[in-house]
């Protein structure tokens, strides 16, 4: 979709990559972060990608976030294949790569993803409708949002192509959610008009860049602490808003999330550390938002 500048917007909201672990922390965060006053559902554009878009669904469809608090002791509503090694070993090895042009990294890893389905198309077609079975389960609703702007972005495998998805895409918001958050080794890629996508992340991270121009910016980034930087608030760029805060997992919360961010055992203590950190974080946001 072709975007229009988000310097209209008032208040924005950008929720990144997180996996499992982040998407429960997140959850218990902003849902937190709303019974102690500060809704971040009023916001006027919601940048989703990945784990972001799952919890940005929920948000943005006025939902009750505290339903995902005990996901992990449930059955799980989407089985998982688990993490293939030696598939997530070969996307990290280009996405580490030196030198190498954003757009090749992402056809590159595209061309892993498609492979690694391609090689057996029985397991993946099942993998995929798992997977579409459990984001439709997570997020309660294949309608988007009436009000606001929300935004969920992709990859499209084949070309590393990155998309942008509305509530004018005529994307269905279970399919963008779970295209969004199909990583290359733990979910295949999903079909949108036959064509196959992949996770937001490879776009560009949290994605915060399309929030670019609005008054006022947060940014909650679960995976903040793998890819260290200076903070967008601290940055004298920014992301083109007069304010902009970012959000990220506390040391409390890092414990909570173990090594591996996508051990399900680890939802219901990722989800406490949200909400243990939602009050220091509602100091931080009642004056700007």
């Amino acid at each position: 979709m072709e975007l229009e500048t988000a310097a209209a917007f008032d208040r924005a909201l950008v929720l990144g990559p997180g996996g499992v672990v982040g998407t429960a922390w997140m959850a218990g965060l902003v849902g937190e972060l709303g019974r102690v006053g500060v809704d971040l559902g009023i916001a006027d554009l919601t940048v989703g990608t990945s784990a972001g878009a799952i919890v940005g669904a929920l948000l943005t469809t006025g939902q009750d976030l505290s339903r995902l608090a005990e996901v992990a002791s449930r059955p799980g509503p989407a089985p998982r294949r688990g993490v293939d090694a030696a598939v997530a070993g070969a996307v990290f090895a280009v996405l580490g790569r030196p030198g190498l042009e954003p757009w090749e990294a992402r056809r590159r890893v595209g061309r892993i993803a498609l492979a690694h389905v391609d090689s057996d198309r029985d397991a993946s077609s099942e993998a995929e409708r798992a997977l579409l079975a459990g984001r439709g389960a997570l997020i309660g609703t294949n309608a988007w949002p009436a009000e606001g702007e929300l935004l969920i972005t992709a990859v499209e495998a084949a070309t590393g192509e990155p998309t942008v998805w509305d509530r004018t895409s005529g994307v269905p918001l279970v399919h963008a959610v779970a295209a969004s958050s199909a990583f290359p080794a733990a979910e295949p890629p999903v079909s949108v008009r036959g064509r196959r996508y992949m996770d937001g992340a490879l776009r560009a991270g949290a994605n915060a860049d399309l929030a670019a121009g609005a008054r006022t910016v947060v940014v909650i980034e679960p995976l903040a602490h793998l890819s260290p930087r200076e903070p967008l608030d601290q940055r004298p760029a920014g992301v083109g808003a007069r304010t902009v805060v970012s959000v990220v997992p506390d040391a409390e919360s890092l414990r909570a999330f173990g090594s591996d961010l996508n051990d399900r055992t680890n939802w219901a203590p990722a989800y406490r550390a949200g909400l243990a950190q939602a009050p220091a974080t509602a100091e931080r946001l009642r004056t700007v938002w």
